[in-house]
């Protein structure tokens, strides 16, 4: 009701004085305000700890949470247990109001069993955007990542870089891998457009069309999300830098070697939780109208793939 009578009034907030309380409760310890539940979507019930990517978002979730003075209780959302309507419940009973969902990347929706949850929370998606639901979103800058990466191998002397990606991660990340791709190649002479490998679904099934992209395209370096390429490249006897250069567009501690992209997938996470933060403050559940996306960017480490 007061603010509703401060609207009618015509009043409004001072930032200068929502600064001064930031920096108030800033000075303070933090205590417990409240609790964020962690979906994990992933088809593992154990990506948080065991997942070479998963386990950098929940760590920026829970850090910026205890930071917020926020506790986090975690779900699996492929647990056959568990339906919308039962975890509804559960995060009633608990006060939990919002939600990240963490590890969707192997589609880009959410089973419609979960669709009596929705409206009861705050949510946002953490690593990939979803589609149904449409929920706001944090992660990497897809995009500008691959148009970093063209531009630093172009700098270290290679000529003609290729994508090699499968289209199972290409679908889920709306194709901003291969747009990026296409885009940067513009700039290269028509010759030296080597054409983006995606016709493969998963690793196991990218050996055969990898090596025969590599044997009509040859390609000086290769960009890639898979590892796995490293043994592609040996089966047709090819080592990394000495005969092509390898780019991981996913550094992680399994690849620290390689030279590639960190996607800062931890500030992704703590993205998530200013952004889902923002909504509860404003009382803005359900599915958003107009999603929101906040991108992080990513920086360029050098590595022994690459000459």
């Amino acid at each position: 009701r007061i603010q509703e009578v401060a609207a009618a009034l015509g009043y409004t907030r001072n930032p200068v004085i929502d600064e001064l309380m930031s920096q108030l409760r800033r000075s303070r310890a933090a205590t417990f305000q409240r609790t964020i539940a962690l979906l994990n979507a992933h088809r593992d019930r154990h990506a948080f700890v065991e997942n070479p990517t998963v386990p950098a978002w929940v760590e920026g979730c829970r850090r910026r949470a205890e930071h917020l003075g926020c506790r986090t209780d975690e779900f699996w959302l492929h647990d056959p247990e568990l339906d919308g309507e039962r975890l509804r419940r559960i995060l009633a009973t608990r006060g939990i109001r919002g939600v990240v969902v963490i590890g969707a990347f192997h589609r880009d929706w959410i089973p419609a069993r979960f669709d009596p949850l929705w409206p009861e929370v705050a949510s946002v998606v953490t690593g990939i955007r979803t589609h149904s639901p449409a929920l706001s979103f944090t992660c990497v800058d897809h995009h500008h990542l691959v148009l970093d990466a063209m531009a630093e191998v172009r700098a270290l002397g290679y000529r003609r870089p290729g994508l090699v990606l499968s289209h199972t991660v290409d679908r889920v990340t709306d194709g901003r891998f291969t747009c990026a791709m296409w885009m940067a190649q513009q700039g290269l002479p028509p010759a030296d457009r080597v054409p983006s490998l995606t016709d493969f679904p998963t690793d196991d099934e990218g050996e055969a069309p990898f090596a025969r992209w590599y044997r009509q395209h040859r390609p000086d370096v290769v960009l890639t999300l898979h590892t796995v390429a490293r043994d592609w490249l040996a089966s047709l006897r090819r080592q990394a830098p000495e005969d092509v250069g390898l780019v991981h567009l996913e550094r992680t501690r399994s690849t620290a070697e390689w030279a590639g992209m960190e996607q800062h997938n931890e500030v992704a996470g703590e993205a998530a939780i200013d952004l889902l933060t923002g909504l509860l403050h404003h009382h803005e559940y359900g599915v958003p109208a107009y999603p929101r996306a906040t991108f992080i960017g990513a920086t360029w480490a050098t590595g022994s793939t690459v000459r």
